[in-house]
């Protein structure tokens, strides 16, 4: 059965059992990435804040030459870096150093009304709570560390499948 996909350089698989991140290029594993899903169940409702599983692609990529541990809120930077920022705000998990913005590619599933993963604002991001990859700490969205996404998001390029497991 075809999907109609384009061939893209880079494959990212995410499994939300395991909270683990793999990037493939050329049918060759590159990295593998301990990354942290929704503190929920898995779940691709529009409100729930549980990650979202299936085919997703990279649509958008935020935050080319911005600092590393750079706050964003809105898809824009604030200009402060996670620790210049109070501890107020410190406390909250932000979105950090880089963006990834996905979109669902399964109509039905994590793509349309209601259930659509683009709609959600579910990214792979950077997060302030470092100590907590590997585990669930998200509202929905992929977290790696900061160094991490950094690195992420040199290598893959807008266009590239994600496929996020939640049962492997």
């Amino acid at each position: 059965m075809s999907l109609g996909l384009k061939e893209t350089k880079h494959v990212i698989l995410a499994s939300i059992k395991m909270q683990r991140l793999y990037v493939a290029q050329n049918a060759k594993s590159l990295k593998k990435y301990a990354m942290s899903t929704s503190k929920r169940p898995p779940s691709c409702q529009e409100d729930s804040l549980g990650t979202p599983w299936g085919l997703h692609e990279v649509v958008e990529k935020i935050g080319n030459q911005e600092s590393l541990g750079m706050v964003f809120e809105g898809r824009k930077p604030i200009g402060l870096t996670y620790w210049q920022c109070d501890d107020e705000k410190r406390k909250k998990n932000l979105i950090t150093t880089r963006i990834l913005r996905l979109r669902g590619m399964e109509k039905g599933l994590n793509a349309g009304e209601g259930i659509d993963s683009f709609a959600r604002y579910i990214y792979i991001h950077g997060t302030n709570h470092e100590e907590h990859i590997g585990t669930p700490a998200s509202s929905g969205c992929l977290q790696l560390s900061n160094l991490d996404v950094l690195e992420l998001f040199s290598v893959v390029g807008e266009n590239s499948h994600l496929w996020l497991d939640k049962e492997c």
